[in-house]
């Protein structure tokens, strides 16, 4: 690394706080009660329950979410045996990767001590306290002995990462490459540089999976692994082959696979002839690998190329893999990690890189969404969809091949809950996308050839929740829906409609429109250039026309211009005075919280603050969520006469009138509707029982302004805004919507489509 990037790695680990890792209470402790449940009296309760049935420490202790990452240093991330005290970073590092991508609480222990007995001593007396054990960068071969003496005494699983973990992802690597290449995994011809603990485990694996023993060679610094040599340690010994070949030049020819794990450019660019025709080139040795992609392409341009890089395509990286390995075994209680399981996940592995990435994947990777190809072999490690497949696979091989203490009942709602981990609006929109799968709509996009609308078209057509129909070029959305590496038919459960190229759609529905706004100072050449111009203008008249029975407009542009066009097309609804902007927020913890009305409304009257609380209420309960509504003010409960202090206590009363079952107070401070002990403080009466969900604001620039601080103070997921009191199903996307957004509000909008018949 260079300097820059030295320095900028040291004050990484050291700013604002040294280290990657700290602790965090998961209970209040706020009173003395809090404390004595937490310690002394009451966790003798969960200490004499768990002696009487040991395995209840999973329901009162941290022990099922709790991973250990244990080292003694002798063979860290290419650094060597630099000892286990520093070692200590990585091992923080591979226990935050295990909280970020699946929500596993690790704790790193370095234990100074190289004596593989004494190691393993101190590693099976700490089984009381984990769910599993990481074992990470000890060097072979006694890591071999270490891992299976300590699978046999513990009955938690115990998975040294640096072999099993690179074994999945390569064996997910070689399953796509050979599948590219057109060739079977029993047929191919593997070599293998190395010999070392991740090759072996990288081999076993294959094997397991249908490669045959007879047509692996492998070469270490002492040449080919053959039959005749006498420094072999007992698990090299066991690849031995009767060879004439001596040479890692002389292994090569006709070979299919080549499986690079030892040293920078060990495979000379000239050797490459020798290899079969389209062969699989995995250099995984880092930083620099066997030899340079660029330097394979430059002689066999029919060879697939992997490294473990970031710089390159195809980074076999163990991220990919060994934080859901270890939510599967964990979630199902497994006893082991056993060869079940990791076939499951190195296919789960492969799958996934066949389907379309992720919007959050091409973000991660500069806008550029990967299609499955020969630079795409394996998914991205940012890939938010790695927990959903993996983790299921793993826990149901774990079930299959009996090592699961806690087999899961249902896999349907398992998988609602690893969602919850990766979308936290999944719990929220669950029962939103069940009204919406009952009865698919048809759905106008106004923005077809947005790359966002077209990832959550795509996951929309997967979901079977609405028939699509993009507005736009078909040539652009062609396109575009090529690069992206989406499978939609486009024609068939996607339909496009062109503004500019479908007279016999548009142009009935441009006298349409000339009849709506010819009144309101829209000449006619105007009106019908908005309909080929403004994508939202020919969405909403797709919807108004019944060629549609809902839509989707905005996320590019100007909202207010664009929710204008809608409400001249749409309209509200008769039985309303006008329209309000609902928009939900979900925080980090998977709270819940609405605001209303966040864009619409300046300065409602007592009489729309009723109505627009009445709306949203309506709305709250669609979600499946019984809503707690709290009317804000500057004024607590008739502290003040001023006239927005007065409008809310008679919006109050009108709220009551036509809504008497309706949970509601106010007029009420910010802090009381959150937090229930400062309200009974105040009024020990209130009909409002816990925190409210629900927050009603007194005029729009308090509601737009407190709900973009509380989005941006918790980290919010955004959900909306959306409209309340429109004559049809319609919403105007704002621009930072997410396609997981758009997903979400065409759900919505469909369930609207249905509720209204």
């Amino acid at each position: 690394m260079d300097e820059d990037f030295r320095r900028a790695a040291l004050d990484y680990h050291r700013l604002p706080r040294p280290g990657k890792l700290a602790v965090e209470p998961t209970k209040r402790m706020a009173t003395q009660r809090d404390l004595g449940l937490a310690y002394s009296p009451g966790v003798a309760a969960a200490c004499e329950a768990i002696a009487a049935d040991p395995a209840t420490a999973y329901d009162y202790t941290t022990r099922g979410n709790m991973v250990a990452v244990i080292t003694n240093g002798t063979a860290v991330l290419g650094l060597g045996a630099i000892g286990a005290l520093a070692s200590k970073p990585v091992m923080e590092g591979k226990a935050v990767l295990f909280k970020k991508f699946a929500g596993i609480d690790s704790i790193d222990i370095e234990v100074e001590e190289r004596d593989p007995e004494k190691f393993i001593e101190v590693v099976a007396a700490l089984e009381p306290s984990f769910g599993a054990i990481n074992l990470e960068d000890i060097k072979a071969p006694e890591c071999f002995v270490i891992e299976r003496t300590l699978r046999q005494r513990m009955k938690i699983p115990v998975f040294h990462d640096d072999q099993h973990g690179t074994a999945i992802i390569v064996a997910a690597a070689v399953r796509n490459g050979l599948l590219l290449q057109g060739k079977r995994i029993e047929d191919v011809k593997l070599v293998n540089t190395g010999g070392g603990a991740a090759a072996l485990a990288c081999l076993d694996l294959l094997v397991s999976m249908g490669l045959k023993r007879e047509n692996v060679t492998i070469c270490d610094i002492g040449g080919v692994v053959h039959s005749g040599r006498n420094d072999l340690d007992p698990y090299k010994a066991a690849w031995a082959r009767e060879t004439t070949a001596r040479t890692l030049e002389d292994a090569l020819p006709g070979a299919d696979v080549f499986l690079g794990l030892s040293a920078p450019r060990v495979l000379r660019p000239e050797w490459l002839k020798h290899l079969a025709p389209k062969p699989l080139v995995l250099a995984l040795a880092n930083p620099e690998p066997e030899i340079l992609p660029e330097a394979v392409r430059a002689a066999r341009p029919d060879a697939i190329v992997a490294t473990g890089r970031t710089d390159y395509p195809n980074q076999v990286n163990n991220v990919l893999c060994f934080p859901f390995i270890f939510r599967g075994a964990l979630d199902c209680g497994a006893t082991t990690i056993n060869e079940e399981m990791k076939i499951a996940a190195a296919d789960a592995i492969a799958a996934l890189a066949r389907v379309e990435a992720s919007e959050v994947v091409a973000a991660a990777y500069g806008g550029q969404a990967p299609v499955f190809g020969a630079d795409y072999i394996i998914p991205k490690p940012f890939d938010p969809r790695l927990i959903l497949e993996i983790a299921p696979a793993v826990a149901r091989a774990a079930m299959d091949s009996g090592v699961a203490s806690r087999p899961i009942a249902d896999f349907a709602a398992y998988r609602r809950e690893l969602e919850r981990a990766v979308f936290r609006s999944g719990n929220l929109m669950r029962p939103v996308f069940e009204a919406a799968r009952a009865r698919p709509r048809r759905v106008a996009y106004a923005e077809g050839e947005d790359d966002r609308t077209l990832r959550a078209v795509q996951s929309v057509v997967d979901e079977g929740i609405a028939e699509p129909i993009l507005v736009g070029r078909r040539d652009v959305i062609a396109a575009k829906v090529k690069a992206l590496g989406l499978r939609m038919a486009l024609g068939e459960s996607v339909r496009i409609l062109d503004p500019a190229q479908d007279a016999e759609v548009f142009g009935p529905l441009t006298d349409l429109y000339r009849l709506k706004v010819g009144r309101r100072g829209t000449p006619p050449d105007a009106a019908a250039k908005r309909v080929v111009t403004r994508p939202a203008v020919a969405a909403s008249l797709l919807l108004e026309a019944g060629h549609a029975d809902a839509a989707i407009c905005g996320g590019l542009g100007d909202w207010m211009g664009q929710w204008t066009h809608v409400l001249d097309i749409i309209g509200k609804r008769d039985d309303v005075g006008r329209v309000y902007a609902l928009s939900g927020l979900v925080t980090r913890a998977g709270e819940h919280l609405f605001v209303v009305d966040t864009h619409l409304c300046l300065e409602p009257s007592a009489e729309q603050i009723a109505e627009m609380t009445l709306l949203a209420a309506e709305q709250v309960r669609a979600f499946g969520i019984t809503p707690k509504v709290a009317l804000l003010s500057h004024s607590s409960f008739g502290a003040s006469h001023a006239p927005s202090a007065r409008r809310m206590r008679q919006a109050l009363k009108l709220v009551r009138m036509h809504d008497p079952a309706l949970e509601v107070d106010g007029e009420m401070h910010a802090d009381a509707a959150l937090i229930p002990a400062i309200r009974a403080r105040a009024v020990p009466d209130s009909r409002l029982d816990g925190a409210a969900n629900l927050l009603v604001m007194p005029g729009i620039d308090a509601a737009n302004i407190a709900f973009n601080l509380v989005k941006a103070a918790t980290d919010g997921l955004q959900l909306g805004p959306l409209l309340l009191g429109m004559n049809k199903p319609i919403h105007v996307l704002v621009p930072s919507v997410t396609a997981r957004g758009i997903l979400n509000v065409t759900a919505l909008a469909v369930a609207q489509a249905n509720a209204a018949g």
